[in-house]
C-alpha cells in the first residue's frame, strides 16, 4: 500500500515536520477529491479521506508504542517515553489544520460552503449555546471542561474498540477548527481591504497569524489531551490483539495507559483555563 510505505515509525518520530507536511499534503488532496468526486456530501468525504490516509502511520505508531512498553523497565517513566509518537501526531495535525484553513480563506464562498458546511453548522451551533443566557466564566469554564472531557471519553473509546478510531474524532475536530480559523481570517481580511485597500500585503499575513493564534493557542492542549487519551485507549486495544501481552506485561501497559489518561485530563483542564481566561485577553 503506497501511504504506507511513505515514511515509517521511527522517521516519523524523528522527523516531524515531515509528518506536518504529510498532513498538510493529506488535507489538500483530499479537499480536491471531496470536491471532485463528492461534492453534496464533502463536508464528511474530506474527513473521511483524512483519517483513510492518516490511519496507517498511526496504527504502526500505536504498535511501535506499545512494544516500546514491553522494552522498558518498570521503574521507567512511560508516559514520558511516547512524546515523541504524541509529537508526530500533533505535526500531522496542524499539518492538516494549517491546509484546511488555506483553502478556506482562498477558495470561493459556493465552493467553501459545500466543502465545510457540516462544519459550519456545529460552529453556529456552539456560538448560538455560548450566547444565549447569563453565563458567568467559572460557569462557562464547567461547560467547556465537561464538553471536552465527553470528547476524550470518546476518543479513548474508539481507540480501544478500533485500534487508532479517535484519529476520525481528532480529523473531525481539526476539520472544524480550520472552518473556524478560516472565517475569522475572511471576516477580517474583508474588512481590512475596505479600510485599506489591497496594497498592503503585511496587513493580510497579520490577520492570518491571528486567526491561527486565536484558535490555536487553546486548542493545541485540547488536541494533545485528545491525542493522549486516543493513545492509551489504543495501546490497550494493541496489546489485547497480540496474545503475547498476557500477565505482568499487560499490566505494566495498562498502568501506562491510566497515567496517560490522567495526564490527558490535566491536559484538558489547562486547556479549558487558557480557552475562558487567557485567549480572551488577546481577542
Amino acid at each position: 500500500m503506497v501511504l504506507e510505505s511513505l515514511i515509517g515509525v521511527k522517521q516519523a518520530e524523528n522527523s516531524p515536520w515531515y509528518v506536518f507536511m504529510l498532513g498538510f499534503l493529506y488535507a489538500s488532496v483530499a479537499t480536491f477529491l471531496s470536491l471532485w468526486i463528492f461534492r453534496s456530501e464533502a463536508s464528511l468525504i474530506l474527513v473521511f479521506l483524512i483519517v483513510f490516509a492518516s490511519l496507517p502511520l498511526i496504527y504502526k505508531t500505536l504498535k511501535f508504542e506499545a512494544y516500546k512498553d514491553l522494552k522498558l523497565k518498570s521503574t521507567d517513566n512511560l508516559p514520558s517515553s511516547h512524546f515523541r509518537a504524541l509529537r508526530a501526531f500533533m505535526y500531522l495535525f496542524l499539518g492538516s489544520v494549517l491546509a484546511m484553513s488555506i483553502w478556506y480563506v482562498f477558495l470561493p464562498s459556493e465552493i467553501i460552503y459545500d466543502l465545510f458546511a457540516s462544519q459550519i453548522s456545529t460552529i453556529q451551533a456552539v456560538n448560538s449555546s455560548s450566547t444565549t443566557g447569563n453565563v458567568t466564566a467559572w460557569n462557562f469554564l464547567s461547560v467547556i471542561i465537561v464538553n471536552n472531557l465527553k470528547v476524550l471519553t470518546f476518543c479513548i473509546l474508539f481507540s480501544f474498540f478500533f485500534g487508532a478510531g479517535a484519529i476520525f474524532i481528532l480529523t473531525w475536530n481539526a476539520s472544524v477548527i480550520s472552518a473556524a480559523i478560516g472565517n475569522f481570517i475572511r471576516t477580517n481580511m474583508s474588512q481590512y481591504a475596505e479600510s485599506f485597500g489591497l496594497i498592503k500585503v503585511a496587513g493580510y499575513f497579520h490577520i492570518f497569524s491571528m486567526g491561527l493564534l486565536r484558535y490555536m493557542m487553546h486548542g493545541v492542549f485540547e488536541i494533545l489531551g485528545y491525542f493522549i487519551g486516543g493513545l492509551a485507549g489504543g495501546l490497550i486495544s494493541v496489546a489485547m490483539l497480540h496474545k503475547e501481552f498476557e500477565g505482568d506485561q499487560f499490566k505494566k501497559i495498562m498502568k501506562d495507559s491510566i497515567d496517560l489518561i490522567i495526564l490527558a485530563v490535566l491536559v484538558i483542564i489547562v486547556a479549558g483555563l487558557v480557552e475562558v481566561f487567557v485567549t480572551p485577553l488577546f481577542f
